[in-house]
């Protein structure tokens, strides 16, 4: 059986990782506490001794707004840690998969985004992701890069959790109308890379995974509140707003659709509309 190291077991991400790689090969899943990626010593040292035959990296530095006052250490593990985990692979001869993020482009695009457009982040989390995006490609290893947009799940830290909390404790939910993406359940991120890892030819390269279709912040919040009415007294009103109208530290893209055709066209995966996942997700809560 191949050996899989897996980082980031218990974010949304990497705790459905550990599930769905478990029939492809021995698992050896590090959390935060047992693998830093702001230590690079640290880094070569599991590596090396775990000599795996794939490295799957599903840890990173997602606090958006954080970074921008934490720049550095999201830096070091966003943008430094892929490259060192890469020269290992490439020591290794071991094939490297690692996520990256819609927050590559600035959002100034009408229509998706492929892996053709050039990337031009707007705050520091995407440019710490984009320079882990770098940092792989340049030292050349086997990589597999998954760029995926507006992760959420039953678990962690993401924006269904927030609506759903939020819900309870407010009257009103003013939420932003004016950014597209499509929202993308970290469930099926983990079962297109079980399924991309079991292809007959051993795919390479910068991949967009997304679920399919658009929806603004406000029409992604409305869907959750439909499908989630059974679990509340009452119900919150729910008005649109402007980016403009709620100020963040961190600049976000207006338009952060990806187009997901290249993933089609080589590997036969594809993500259901982010509509069905969604129903998928919340199905028995």
């Amino acid at each position: 059986m191949k050996s899989i190291l897996l980082t980031g077991r218990n974010g949304q991400i990497g705790w459905e990782l550990q599930r769905t790689l478990a029939p492809l090969g021995r698992v050896i899943a590090f959390d935060r506490d047992l693998l830093d990626l702001g230590d690079a010593s640290v880094i070569r040292a599991t590596i090396r001794e775990a000599r795996p035959d794939i490295i799957v990296n599903a840890a990173a530095y997602t606090a958006v707004d954080q970074a921008e006052r934490d720049a550095s250490q999201a830096m070091r593990i966003n943008g430094q840690a892929p490259g060192m985990m890469a020269e290992e692979a490439k020591q290794l001869g071991a094939l490297l998969v690692h996520y990256s993020t819609d927050y590559v482009f600035d959002g100034s695009k009408d229509s998706p985004y492929t892996e053709r457009d050039q990337p031009c982040p707007i705050n520091a989390y995407g440019r710490s992701k984009l320079a882990g995006e770098l940092a792989i490609q340049s030292v050349g290893c086997r990589h597999l890069i998954f760029r995926t947009s507006w992760v959420y799940g039953l678990r962690g830290s993401n924006f269904l959790r927030t609506i759903l909390r939020l819900s309870k404790e407010k009257e009103e939910l003013r939420i932003v109308d004016d950014q597209f993406g499509a929202p993308t359940w970290s469930r099926m991120i983990a079962e297109a890379t079980a399924l991309a890892l079991a292809h007959q030819t051993e795919p390479e390269g910068l991949f967009h995974l997304a679920c399919g279709g658009a929806v603004s912040r406000h029409g992604f919040t409305k869907a959750i509140l439909e499908l989630t009415r059974h679990l509340r007294v009452r119900e919150p009103l729910l008005a649109a707003i402007m980016a403009s109208d709620y100020p963040l530290p961190a600049a976000r893209p207006h338009n952060s659709m990806l187009a997901c055709d290249h993933l089609a066209k080589a590997l036969a995966i594809q993500l259901p509309d982010w509509r069905d996942a969604l129903n998928l997700c919340l199905e028995g809560t």
